[in-house]
């Protein structure tokens, strides 16, 4: 197992940025996932690590070896790392055992390595058969299979669930995870599916504009996101002002208190984030007040979006209660928990919150 760290690194494609000095570090043995936008550079990234692009500044390293920097420049196919394409590029003329022995020597394809890796994926049926004979999922597996043929020291996933259907791709995924974490290889993800990198990861960086903006675990980078832009970009969420002072955020449910761990700067108005499943939702009397405070923010519901485990509550507040543009408060509850449009409604809240600005 090696840690995999590119550092300082920029690339561009005529006269455009695509990277603007990438710090990436990869534990040993752990499963990182590349969040971002398409056109972020994920893509980019991923192609210069595995050394298909030279960087024009910075360094690839992969334990103690550099792979790329200013003075040298190991080849692809001596840099002991798997890759994995997005729609896992697979010999349509070969079949499964021969699509995964095809890097191999013949001593290596004629033993048992390839029926060890068939036997690894669950496809060992599957072996004679040709990629148009397999489903999105199988092909995947051989696609992964295939890149673990010569034993690599890193391997980079290049969104290789996107093209499955959703239950699919849930099973898929979660199986190559066990796999991967059962084999120790270090894994670079690149995925523009927050749910993807957020369940899956041990650790999540976040690519924009070319720039890694956050690294960390993914509950660090949920709960504690560094701006407003990435709180959106992560999930649902809640923007509500209020005024800060001694490590307390006033806002219309009350006070709430702030996360110990993040650094408000000077007291004053400002924007706190609560994530919809901060805010308990509890119908309310016809003859009951509605106010805020401590008895909560008062309103009524606007939309409900039904996902059968859970549901999410679009609530319009009788008073102002949001900020960042929006009005409206969104509640996550169990699905069985679910409220018809036009329910009247009190909304409270408990922190921690956390401030964005």
């Amino acid at each position: 197992m090696s840690r995999l760290r590119t550092n300082e690194l920029w690339k561009g494609y005529a006269g455009s940025e695509v990277l603007r000095g990438v710090n990436l570090e990869v534990q040993p043995g752990s499963l990182t996932a590349v969040l971002g936008l398409s056109g972020c550079g994920k893509t980019t990234l991923l192609r210069v690590i595995a050394g298909f692009e030279r960087a024009e500044r910075g360094s690839v390293s992969l334990g103690e070896k550099t792979l790329d920097d200013q003075r040298s420049y190991v080849p692809p196919e001596k840099r002991s790392i798997g890759y994995v394409p997005q729609e896992g590029a697979l010999f349509p003329h070969l079949s499964v055992q021969e699509n995964i022995g095809f890097g191999l020597s013949r001593r290596e394809r004629n033993g048992d390595g390839v029926a060890d890796l068939l036997e690894m994926v669950g496809i060992s049926p599957l072996a004679k058969r040709l990629p148009h004979e397999l489903s999105g999922g199988e092909q995947q597996r051989v696609a992964l299979a295939r890149a673990l043929a010569r034993r690599p020291q890193a391997l980079l996933l290049d969104e290789p669930f996107s093209s499955l259907d959703a239950s699919l791709r849930t099973r898929v995924r979660e199986e190559v995870h066990t796999l991967l974490r059962e084999q120790g290889v270090t894994t670079v993800l690149v995925t523009h599916d927050q749910e993807e990198a957020l369940s899956l990861a041990e650790n999540v960086a976040v690519l924009r504009d070319g720039r890694i903006i956050q690294q960390g675990e993914p509950s660090e980078l949920y709960e504690r996101p560094a701006d407003e832009r990435l709180a959106r970009f992560l999930g649902a969420v809640n923007l509500i002002e209020a005024d800060i002072h001694d490590g307390t955020a006033q806002t219309p449910f009350g006070a709430l208190a702030l996360r110990a761990d993040r650094d408000v700067g000077s007291a004053g108005a400002g924007i706190v984030m609560v994530r919809p499943e901060q805010l308990d939702v509890r119908v309310r009397e016809e003859n009951a007040a509605g106010g805020g405070g401590s008895a909560g923010v008062g309103g009524r519901v606007e939309q409900c979006r039904y996902y059968g485990h859970d549901a999410l509550l679009h609530i319009r507040p009788e008073a102002p209660a949001g900020g960042g543009g929006s009005e409206l408060l969104l509640v996550r509850v169990v699905g069985a928990q679910a409220l018809p449009v036009g329910t009247r409604v009190t909304v409270r809240a408990h922190g921690p919150a956390t401030p964005l600005r």
